[in-house]
């Protein structure tokens, strides 16, 4: 294995490129703060999608960060229940002549089972 190894690099933990022409992302720092007053400074990415509100702190009580505002609630909408699904597809008069069909069908097929079979 010591003859198949290449000497005098480090295989991926060193960019050969120059860094003369990189430059890094542009960073905000936003600062946690936990109940100990101890403070932590973390680097993000400006344009990043979410800054997380809570940090561990080196102590292990939970930071806070001091520069982000407040979450606001979300909107609860109220359950919609199946009869209120019901009244956006139909009115109420139509919702009492179907009701009237069935009762009209139900009592006809009772009828039919009262009425003596001849034999």
């Amino acid at each position: 294995m010591g003859e198949t190894s290449m000497k005098g690099t480090r295989l991926g933990t060193l960019s050969l490129e120059r860094d003369d022409h990189v430059q890094p992302a542009e960073r905000r720092v936003v600062r946690y703060v936990c109940p100990e007053d101890h403070v932590s400074n973390v680097p993000y990415f400006v344009d990043a999608d979410e800054i997380q509100r809570e940090w561990t702190c080196r102590c292990g009580a939970t930071a806070i960060a001091d520069e982000i505002a407040p979450v606001p609630p979300k909107e609860v909408k109220p359950a919609r229940t199946h009869w209120d699904m019901l009244m956006e597809r139909r009115t109420r008069a139509e919702l009492e002549e179907l009701l009237e069909e069935r009762l009209a069908l139900l009592r006809a097929s009772r009828e039919e089972a009262e009425l003596p079979r001849s034999a």
